[in-house]
């Protein structure tokens, strides 16, 4: 084997390690990291759920009034914690809907919606 040809074949097999190192590297980042981003988003998500609402001129103790209401009504106590993860606007009022996250650690979804003018439980799962 020629000089050349192990210059090449070396500069190809570090190549190849750096290339596969950094992908390990990269992967385990994303990992640890993994975890912060999903808390950040579920943030965000909340976040502008609570925009939106306010933005359409919803009021944000009404909703929350109503939501403890109905879920005290179908499981005989107010939720541990409740917060309003999604907002749902369609034309005019009867179809809108808010939808909450309740209950012990957050687990149940309490879905709200307004009939004529008023806030009422659609689904709670």
């Amino acid at each position: 084997m020629e000089t050349w040809e192990i210059i090449v074949l070396a500069i190809v097999a570090l190549i190849i390690l750096l290339a596969v190192g950094g992908a390990i590297a990269r992967r385990r980042q994303l990992e640890r990291s993994q975890g912060r981003f999903d808390e950040n988003l579920a943030q965000v998500n909340r976040d502008l759920a609570a925009a939106h609402a306010e933005d359409n001129g919803w009021e944000r103790s009404l909703l929350e009034d109503a939501a403890r209401q109905a879920y005290a009504s179908e499981r005989g106590s107010d939720p541990a914690e409740l917060e309003l993860v999604q907002v749902i606007d369609r034309p005019g009022t009867d179809d809108d809907r808010a939808v909450f996250s309740c209950g012990p650690q957050a687990r149940e979804r309490l879905t709200l919606g307004r009939r004529d003018g008023q806030w009422v439980l659609e689904a709670l799962e």
